[in-house]
């Protein structure tokens, strides 16, 4: 495994993160469960390999991460980074960050938590909650009294409130210590400030979303069409990009199997990075297929669960398939798959609006989901 300067933390952070947002799950009596031992045998394999930073957060999996990722990693805590996230509402107050970190520090079974995130900020939450509310001081007293190592942030806005946040907060006399944020070789738009919080302000940087929600994953041959040389494959090709940015600490996968571990731990452990030529020359090529970014849903599933219980973002997958990849037929095929097995789609939406106001990337989910239902749907 590849190690890097954690920026200036004092922390050596693996290449690699685990990102613990798609644990796989099993049911019981109508209710769905994190399946343990699975989890069990994909953190040992992954800690086995030199991965040493796992993130989660209150919410994922059904509410069961935190607690699923502390039972595996229990014999092990002393020797890994355990990132996990605050969530904000308006009116929380100090006592409502209190509270929900000392709930994931119950969950998670430790004493500390390593990188503590505000939640997905964007400028209007980090003004109105953060701020206003005075969060800042209660995570700079929580650092002081051991049960945060290092006050962080996640980010979900444009990338100028970046610099904004940082600043501001160093002036309030706390010093962010780490960001994750989205980036890959489709969506570059937070580079510049990824080298701002590296460089100037010596932030950590973990990019969540390295292989684009998926859309990178694809079997392709989009090396060798972009660079005319022998293909690799595309979530090789995806991540070495991104660890390619000297300014980019981390790669957070959101891993779902103990073969999507062991790929890529081989590609984070790989010793053959990408020179600075061929860096810039994807990124340049990326630029001119902006096709890509036509409708660029990253998986977060942030609008789930839908109130008509749709599945936006495999539909959305689908779509990838047919529309970047020019794998219409395997599309098509996963969409008639989908709708035998009683997936919903659009002819079921209502209109609620509920998706669009969760989304991260501001989507127009609902007129999009009606062009893709209808592209797939065509003989």
């Amino acid at each position: 495994m590849n190690y890097r300067n954690f920026g200036r933390t004092g922390e050596k952070i693996s290449a690699l993160g685990f990102g613990c947002m798609r644990f796989p799950e099993v049911e019981k009596d109508g209710a769905r469960f994190v399946d343990q031992d699975k989890v069990d045998e994909m953190i040992s394999c992954a800690y086995e390999n030199g991965v040493n930073y796992f993130d989660t957060a209150p919410g994922y999996c059904n509410r069961h991460s935190e607690e699923a990722l502390g039972r595996a990693v229990s014999s092990f805590r002393d020797k890994i980074l355990i990132s996990t996230k605050c969530p904000l509402d308006a009116g929380m107050g100090r006592e409502g960050y209190r509270r929900r970190l000392e709930s994931s520090i119950e969950q998670l079974g430790t004493d500390h938590v390593d990188f503590y995130h505000f939640w997905g900020i964007n400028r209007g939450s980090f003004d109105d909650i953060i701020l206003k509310e005075d969060l800042l001081s209660e995570a700079a007293k929580a650092k002081e009294e051991g049960l945060i190592r290092h006050i962080s942030f996640s980010f979900h806005d444009h990338p100028s409130a970046i610099k904004y946040i940082v600043d501001t907060a160093e002036e309030r006399g706390v010093k962010l210590e780490s960001m994750l944020c989205q980036y890959n070789l489709l969506d570059r738009s937070n580079e510049e400030m990824i080298q701002y919080v590296n460089e100037e302000k010596g932030l950590g940087t973990v990019a969540m979303g390295p292989v684009g929600g998926g859309r990178l994953a694809a079997p392709t041959d989009l090396y060798a069409k972009l660079t005319g040389k022998p293909s690799i494959a595309t979530y090789e090709l995806a991540f070495k990009f991104v660890l390619g940015n000297p300014n980019l600490n981390c790669a957070l996968s959101g891993m779902q199997t103990l073969d999507m571990v062991q790929k890529n731990v081989k590609v984070a452990s790989d010793s053959t990075a990408f020179s600075e030529e061929e860096w810039e020359q994807l990124g340049k090529a990326m630029e001119e297929i902006k096709k890509f970014s036509e409708l660029y849903c990253t998986g977060c599933r942030y609008c789930q669960p839908c109130t008509m219980d749709i599945d936006i973002p495999r539909i959305f997958e689908m779509y990838t398939y047919y529309n970047v990849y020019g794998l219409k037929d395997h599309a098509k095929n996963m969409w008639r798959d989908y709708v035998r097995r009683g997936g919903k789609t659009f002819d079921d939406c209502v209109g609620c609006g509920a998706c669009e106001g969760k989304c991260p990337q501001h989507l127009e989910i609902i007129k999009n989901l009606e062009m893709v239902c209808k592209t797939l749907a065509e003989d």
